[in-house]
């Protein structure tokens, strides 16, 4: 008897973490930079849940994604897919920029 308690608490606790775990998975939000272009330009996020941005360079030469509020940078090489995580933000806009070509730029607004 004490050991079936035991095994139902171990699956009940495992359930618990197992679970938590799922959760936690930051979701992926898809970046483009297309023809000069952040596709798209701006870009909506829940406040204070960290995720990913999934970032695609469909252009002939490397990009650069930066973004100093962010403190992030990550070279995307031509025809290439990036994952950069972001960490859990504050409420506000965090602009960013391809510091390859600096008139390349959008924003992640955070609510």
């Amino acid at each position: 008897m004490e050991r079936r308690l035991v095994l139902v608490l171990l699956a009940m606790a495992w359930t618990v973490v197992a679970g938590s775990a799922l959760a936690a998975d930051p979701s992926e939000i898809a970046l483009l930079i297309e023809k000069g272009k952040f596709q798209p330009d701006e870009i909506k996020v829940k406040a204070n849940a960290p995720f990913i941005l999934v970032i695609t360079n469909k252009g002939d030469k490397a990009a650069e994604f930066e973004s100093k509020d962010l403190r992030t940078e990550k070279v995307v090489p031509a025809g290439k897919t990036v994952k950069v995580r972001i960490r859990a933000l504050k409420p506000g806009t965090y602009p960013f920029l391809d510091d390859f070509n600096k008139q390349t730029t959008g924003r992640i607004v955070a609510e």
